[in-house]
């Protein structure tokens, strides 16, 4: 099946349904819904902000809920928001049929972070037609993590695998 001709899967189809509330509340109810789905993401304070098949970008305020004894972004907050973004274009793109799963995470912090975050994790379109072709693999997911001031505090590469579900797909 061609990119264009692809079928949206479950996620997809669901944030689609966003479509027919008011404009001015899709960004409100979407991460009311997403955050539903991923509570951890709510108990955060992780913002969705682009959610495409390609591309996901989500932010994380400096909030102190999710503060380290500095005063910055702690460590485990910084993976959470990056691991959200890899999951959820992940989510995107596996079929109905299948479930992913984070398989491996290296994380490298380079410089303290500088108010809130920026995560950004893209899939390429051979990525993205791999995940379709088959009901089992894994796919290093390319994420980018930026601060206020533009820097990239952390390094991140994310690992998902994706399998059969046990539960048959639904519609």
């Amino acid at each position: 099946m061609s990119e264009s001709n692809r079928a949206p899967n479950k996620l997809q189809r669901s944030l689609m349904r966003l479509d027919e509330a008011p404009a001015f509340m899709r960004g409100f109810v979407q991460n009311i819904i997403l955050r539903r789905a991923v509570p951890f993401t709510g108990t955060a304070g992780v913002k969705f902000v682009s959610l495409t098949p390609e591309r996901v970008e989500v932010h994380l305020a400096n909030d102190h809920r999710v503060q380290n004894h500095i005063g910055g972004v702690h460590a485990s907050a910084m993976n959470l928001l990056a691991e959200t973004a890899t999951g959820m274009v992940v989510g995107m793109n596996v079929r109905d049929d299948c479930i992913p799963l984070a398989k491996e995470l290296s994380m490298a912090f380079r410089k303290r972070a500088t108010g809130g975050l920026k995560a950004v994790a893209v899939l390429s379109a051979e990525q993205r037609a791999a995940m379709q072709a088959s009901d089992k693999g894994e796919v290093q997911v390319t994420v980018t993590v930026t601060d206020e001031a533009g820097a990239e505090p952390v390094e991140c590469a994310f690992t998902w695998a994706w399998i059969p579900s046990s539960r048959p797909a639904k519609n």
